[in-house]
């Protein structure tokens, strides 16, 4: 496990059940509360969705940083470190919730898994939206938030678990990693979604392709081949970016040296965690230290 404990840490609250969470806020609600100021970095133990219609400001995702604009959607799965910087009021919604929530209204994890829209580590891009799709989106935002607000609407728990599952699609449908037509029950998708276990469970132990595809009894390079055509990576720079923003998180959030993050990741050698962040990131751990306190500032 990471050692994540200086990261300042969101949980969920509700009062009749706190494993079973939803919220969703407008943006600029959120800003008149906290009078404009800039939270620091964080992350959460639930799903977040940034629905950002108008702003002006940068969004950083474990560490890297995004513009935050006009017509947007953020995807921010749980533990993910992230802060949303605005130089003026954003408008749109924070919609935030828990797994339970999910399986409560019958939106199972492979549902999710499947739409590739969280992404638990690495750089994706937010996702982009036309006038068009950001109404539709909205829509749904408004029918969520109206639902939320009102106390003696029967069943809107299951309503806006309903509204909720059509803005997936509906975001799914846009996202170009739905082009690949992911079959759930497809081989390729059994392996790409063992993989995944295998590499959070993992990463701190395994570096190298080839134990992760003898444990799936497959060669690496059917691995290799199987993971790139469903999300246009390869296993072994997923298992890069799982091992680099762990130690980008240990970096910025913790006191350890170079040395003791490089041992709890599983280098043996101090040299060889340097090179391997170094031919990674383009930086030195001490470097990336320096530049992070910046860039979260």
């Amino acid at each position: 496990m990471e050692n994540t404990q200086n990261i300042k840490l969101y949980k969920q609250s509700e009062k009749l059940d706190q494993s079973i969470y939803f919220g969703i806020s407008r943006m600029e609600d959120i800003h008149e509360k906290h009078k404009g100021k800039a939270d620091d970095p964080h992350r959460h133990d639930y799903y977040t969705v940034l629905l950002v219609k108008r702003a002006d400001g940068k969004h950083i995702i474990d560490f890297k940083e995004h513009p935050l604009k006009q017509n947007q959607v953020f995807f921010i799965a749980p533990g993910q470190v992230h802060q949303v910087i605005e130089k003026n009021k954003s408008y749109g919604f924070s919609i935030v919730f828990s797994m339970q929530f999910l399986i409560e209204n019958n939106i199972s994890i492979q549902f999710i898994e499947d739409l590739n829209l969280f992404n638990f580590y690495g750089n994706y891009p937010p996702l982009s939206l036309s006038k068009e799709e950001l109404e539709k989106l909205t829509h749904f935002s408004e029918e969520m938030i109206q639902l939320y607000k009102s106390s003696n609407v029967k069943f809107s728990t299951q309503a806006i678990g309903s509204y909720l599952k059509l803005f997936f699609i509906h975001c799914n449908n846009l996202c170009s990693l739905s082009s690949n037509e992911i079959k759930h029950n497809s081989p390729a998708h059994t392996i790409l979604k063992k993989f995944k276990n295998l590499l959070n469970d993992k990463h701190q132990e395994w570096h190298g392709t080839a134990q992760y595809a003898n444990a799936l009894n497959i060669t690496s390079d059917h691995l290799n081949r199987t993971i790139k055509s469903l999300v246009g990576n390869t296993a072994k720079e997923m298992i890069q970016s799982r091992i680099i923003i762990a130690a980008k998180r240990l970096i910025y959030f913790t006191d350890l040296s170079s040395k003791e993050i490089g041992y709890q990741l599983g280098f043996s050698e101090p040299a060889n965690f340097s090179a391997f962040f170094k031919n990674c990131t383009g930086v030195s751990p001490s470097d990336f230290k320096k530049t992070s306190n910046i860039a979260f500032s």
